[in-house]
């Protein structure tokens, strides 16, 4: 199959679609398919795919849609005669997705790592139905959430689990040269609202009240960077939180910390959680769309509900005081992965939707 995958994210960003969007194109490359990765030139995006040994192809770094960016997105579509469009972004289906429809690609999808529709509905009618033949999504949440708009039938959302590649070998941080006698929480995600870091600042204030042996570690860029140092010093515990900025590789930071939080307020299907049980580290994550379908909850890691500092903190200091409860949730967690999330078993799943697509549309035109 001749696959494109488009996403037009702005150049200094990248999350969790993006990843799983190089980490599908490569692997769809090794099975023999040709595969193809659009993206803004000289993006995170274009260079994390060219270091997979993904091909590329780099759309000017224009923010506003011109002529001269709609030409690059047809010729780019049309070279690699295309059967499968993968959109990333709604404007992405709204640019790309409706220039493949005119040069009638067989089957055009999105990918949705979060429920991508808001409350213009109108508008995401015409981008579902006459443009795409279908949405990939992550997670069952989603596609119950996509089931409530009424021009979306059931089977026009498909359900495939991120996989995940776990270094063969990983060497994990040694905390404790840095920090001495201290219990590592460990938390990622990029510095934004979504990701909920101030109510973990706010968990951290509540549980450094009553100890001294705890070390909050953050990986992460983000336009709140500032503004989350700055809640952390009002609060008393800056010296307790360590921001390290963005991190490539988050694996030596899973290895070496105790046990993984997510304070997300929304997610699709949170990645970091998965990375986090397939290295044996318990996690404490809020209730988001995805994490009851990844954990299992009193068995991998609790889960407690999102803007709850207080919920997020004890659950926490139970785990830190247990640590045969920290060890038998690692353990479950890891098998959970190995058994249910692996990236064979996903590109299998994405490979023969993405065929099954293909002989639908050929009958219907037959």
């Amino acid at each position: 199959m001749n696959i494109a995958f488009v996403n037009l994210i702005g150049t200094g960003k990248f999350g969790g679609g993006e990843k799983w969007m190089v980490t599908a194109a490569a692997e769809l490359t090794k099975k023999g398919h040709n595969v193809r990765i659009i993206g803004k030139s000289g993006s995170k995006l274009i260079d994390h795919a060219l270091a997979c040994n993904v091909t590329c192809f780099g759309i000017g770094r224009l923010e506003k849609i011109t002529g001269l960016y709609l030409f690059s997105l047809a010729r780019m579509i049309r070279s690699g005669k295309i059967d499968v469009l993968v959109c990333n972004l709604n404007t992405d289906v709204g640019t790309a997705g409706f220039i493949a429809k005119l040069l009638k690609t067989p089957v055009i999808l999105a990918r949705h790592g979060i429920l991508m529709f808001g409350t213009k509905k109108y508008r995401y009618k015409l981008y579902s139905r006459q443009i795409l033949d279908g949405i990939i999504t992550n997670s069952n949440t989603i596609k119950a959430a996509y089931a409530q708009y009424e021009w979306i039938p059931p089977e026009f959302v498909k359900v495939i689990y991120n996989g995940l590649v776990v270094p063969e070998k990983i060497e994990p941080i040694d905390f404790s040269a840095r920090y001495p006698g201290k219990k590592i929480i460990y938390s990622a995600g990029r510095l934004a609202g979504q990701k909920g870091f101030n109510y973990l600042i706010d968990a951290a204030a509540i549980l450094l009240k009553n100890r001294n042996d705890l070390v909050f570690v953050i990986s992460g860029e983000g336009k709140l960077d500032e503004e989350l140092k700055k809640q952390a010093k009002e609060k008393g515990v800056a010296g307790c939180i360590a921001f390290e900025g963005f991190t490539p590789d988050i694996y030596p930071y899973l290895g070496g910390c105790d046990l993984f939080v997510l304070a997300s307020l929304f997610e699709g299907m949170p990645n970091v959680v998965m990375e986090a049980m397939a290295v044996e580290k318990p996690v404490v994550a809020t209730d988001v769309n995805g994490a009851r379908e990844l954990m299992m909850d009193g068995k991998t890691g609790f889960i407690v509900p999102p803007r709850d500092p207080q919920a997020l903190a004890y659950a926490i200091g139970r785990l830190l005081d247990d640590p045969v409860l920290r060890s038998e949730f690692g353990q479950n967690g890891m098998r959970r992965v190995q058994e249910n999330f692996t990236i064979p078993k996903m590109v299998e799943n994405l490979e023969r939707y993405f065929q099954e697509m293909l002989r639908e549309k050929a009958s219907q035109k037959a």
